[in-house]
């Protein structure tokens, strides 16, 4: 069954809601993040691993899947905020070519602090 032209219409109206929902959600998070020395997309790779259980962290893959960065802009990332002291990269001991990435003690206090400022912006942005 195919789409009539104002059910498309009307998709592609919702369709770019989103996006333009996404795009002012991100400048918000960048504005606000930014005083903590991060970007939304750093935020999203600490929280990520902030959520996983244990000290083993997460592959560089893994991480990719659940924040939606190219293999290589989270590798940049990642090693951005190792030079930064917030992230700590070592080999898999199953895959001796994989890469593992842990938070640093420093990493799990700076998401602590700044958690609740990205929530209430995510709140204030996506309420209603």
């Amino acid at each position: 069954m195919t789409a009539t032209r104002g059910e498309q219409q009307e998709l592609v109206r919702q369709w770019r809601d989103i996006l333009a929902l996404h795009a002012r959600t991100q400048c918000e998070l960048d504005r606000a993040l930014t005083h903590h020395g991060l970007c939304a997309s750093d935020f999203e790779v600490l929280d990520v691993l902030a959520e996983g259980t244990g000290s083993t962290g997460y592959r560089v893959q893994e991480i990719a899947e659940r924040v939606h960065l190219s293999q290589s802009a989270l590798s940049r990332l990642v090693a951005r905020l190792e030079k930064d002291g917030l992230v700590e990269r070592g080999l898999c001991s199953e895959d001796r070519r994989g890469v593992r990435v842990v938070l640093t003690a420093k990493g799990r206090a700076l998401h602590g602090r700044v958690l609740p400022v990205q929530r209430a912006v995510l709140g204030r942005m996506l309420a209603g």
